[in-house]
């Protein structure tokens, strides 16, 4: 038992310390201003679907927010990456249900589909797994493509694009947009 604790010790101090070196780390300002734009996007969205009756908030949303203001650097928060990789998820989630209907293998099949299209086109972006998830549960129809997700997608876009323009601690966002 002895040496078990010890072993398992001796492991996590090896995996802390190569946490360290691959893990981001973030100062408080980042922090902050992370969640201030966190913040002022969804609550955005929310206010726009109030306002307009139309559903443009949608949970992978959350998860898009959380590349474009806490990793804005990341190639797979860049415009290309948040606009056409979830739409594909779209995509693949009204095709998958017009074609076979709602089903778990149906989800499993759109969210893969949704890997492997964002992969080909280069614009792979994590969230889009969650839009196609989402569309087969809902049993998307293509108005789902449009509303919320394209239009949802730009609107954070703008959202991302203004708050890092006016930003005093200018993150250079986007790094490109095709």
């Amino acid at each position: 038992m002895k040496d078990l604790l010890s072993s398992l010790i001796r492991f996590s101090q090896k995996e802390l310390i190569k946490g360290r070196h691959t893990q981001p780390s973030f100062k408080r300002w980042q922090s902050f201003s992370s969640f201030i734009g966190g913040l002022i996007a969804i609550s955005c969205l929310g206010i726009l679907s109030n306002l307009s009756s139309y559903p443009l908030l949608i949970a992978p949303f959350g998860a898009s927010t959380v590349l474009l203001f806490g990793a804005p650097n990341s190639p797979l928060a860049q415009p290309r990456n948040l606009v056409f990789g979830n739409l594909i998820g779209a995509i693949s989630a009204v095709l998958c249900v017009f074609l076979l209907g709602s089903s778990s293998l149906t989800s499993g099949i759109a969210v893969g589909l949704a890997i492997v299209l964002g992969q080909a086109f280069r614009c792979l972006h994590p969230p889009a797994g969650a839009v196609a998830l989402l569309g087969v549960l809902l049993k998307a129809s293509p108005i789902f493509i449009l509303i919320p997700v394209l239009s949802g997608s730009l609107i954070l876009l703008g959202i991302a694009f203004c708050f890092h323009s006016f930003s005093k601690r200018k993150q250079s966002y986007p790094l490109h947009w095709l």
